[in-house]
């Protein structure tokens, strides 16, 4: 392709040739314009001092810092020396950053601005700099152009794999100023610093809640939509995030990799080895003020309460039935869907709640658990115990029918 360059280079001190190798600089013409371009090479600032350069090109044309990329020919133009003095003349009117060239002011301010003049043509995506825009594109193609060259993991942007580098090499340069913490990304490390400041700026449109990263928020945005994309390929379990699906994907394996160090509990999910710790420390336990009861989570005296209160906020949309917790009402919907996604590994049965195929088991196994504490009999269900029970306690219940 062919593009119509114009370029207007105006320099108040010219440099002197005369101080440098007859090949430092070459005259080259593409299309109809002549221009000086500096080779690669490191120079003496006393010697050379170029004030302003300016480059105005018609047509599209990739700017990447100083490389300026044509169809057929590759140029490195040396221009605003400011760039390499450190000195940042292009100030932002509208807050205290500064810059060393004014192409890099310009995108900036479009985040005063809102200004987004780059349109995906693939989606309705709009993005305030054209460099966003083409490693967006990249989501489209699957184009990964960025190689690790210590293995063989290909990313879609630079930034992505200077990040992903540093886990070869362990470099963590981000680092808090109020802890001892550091960080391999930005991005983390200015999601860690609002556990400081308390500062959530990320907000949900549809309820009160904020939140301190954008991805929680975004989690939590599927509360409101219902949308679960992570499918189990086991059952037809289907999950709002994928740390839930991947703890789920061992109920089916059976997998516990998170072991407590003070006894032979093991656990698979590491939630709930933190929840159980502090059955060992009594640390920031939640008591229920109506009774001696004391839970590891908050959210398990919330729902602990409801037994005293009666509340029972779960409503069941295809009858009159109500429930104290989410996950009563979800096993209970199932008694109306037919769903049955909890199967035995050992044979076809399927169940509609997961505490059913727990038990159904225990007839594969021959486990049980459920002990009388005045005679040896044990029982695969606690039901059975508590029957069995009433033999010792001599309490008969009513034969009356009514």
């Amino acid at each position: 392709m062919d593009f119509e360059v114009q370029r207007d280079i105006e320099t108040s001190i010219k440099p002197d040739e005369s101080y440098y190798p007859q090949d430092v600089f070459r005259k080259s013409t593409y299309g109809s314009s002549e221009v000086n371009i500096k080779e690669e090479i490191e120079v003496n600032e006393e010697q050379i001092k170029i004030q302003t350069v300016k480059i105005e090109l018609k047509e599209e044309i990739g700017i990447n810092g100083d490389l300026i990329t044509l169809t057929g020919e590759k140029y490195i133009a040396t221009y605003e020396l400011p760039k390499h003095t450190g000195e940042k003349p292009y100030q932002c009117s509208q807050c205290n950053k500064a810059f060393a060239q004014i192409s890099s002011l310009k995108p900036h301010q479009r985040t005063h601005t809102g200004e987004k003049p780059y349109k995906c043509s693939i989606c309705d995506k709009y993005f305030s700099q054209k460099s966003d825009l083409i490693a967006h594109k990249r989501i489209h193609t699957g184009e990964k152009p960025y190689i690790c060259s210590q293995c063989d993991k290909a990313f879609s942007q630079i930034g992505t794999l200077k990040s992903h580098h540093r886990t070869h090499t362990g470099e963590k340069p981000y680092k808090c100023s109020q802890c001892d913490k550091a960080f391999t990304q930005i991005g983390a490390h200015k999601s860690h610093h609002r556990t400081h400041t308390g500062e959530k700026p990320y907000k949900c449109n549809q309820c009160d809640e904020d939140f301190s990263q954008n991805g929680t928020l975004i989690i939590h945005k599927r509360t409101h939509t219902k949308e679960k994309p992570y499918k189990c390929s086991q059952c037809d379990e289907a999950f709002s995030r994928n740390g839930t699906l991947i703890a789920h994907k061992r109920t089916h394996t059976g997998e516990k990799p998170y072991k407590c160090s003070q006894c032979d509990e093991a656990f698979s999910r590491n939630f709930t080895l933190i929840a159980h710790k502090k059955t060992h420390t009594g640390e920031n336990l939640f008591k229920c003020s109506q009774c001696d009861k004391a839970f590891t989570k908050k959210s398990c005296i919330k729902s602990h309460l409801r037994t005293h209160t009666g509340d029972k906020p779960y409503k069941c949309s295809h009858c009159d039935k109500a429930f104290s917790q989410n996950s009563a009402l979800t096993s209970h919907m199932r008694t109306h869907t037919g769903e049955k996604p909890y199967t035995c590994s050992q044979c076809d049965k399927a169940f509609s709640n997961k505490g059913n195929l727990v038990t159904h088991q225990r007839t594969h196994t021959g486990e049980k658990p459920y002990q009388c504490i005045q005679c040896n009999k044990a029982f695969t269900v606690n039901s059975h115990l508590k029957l069995h029970q009433r033999k010792h306690s001599g309490y008969k219940p009513c034969s009356i029918k009514h």
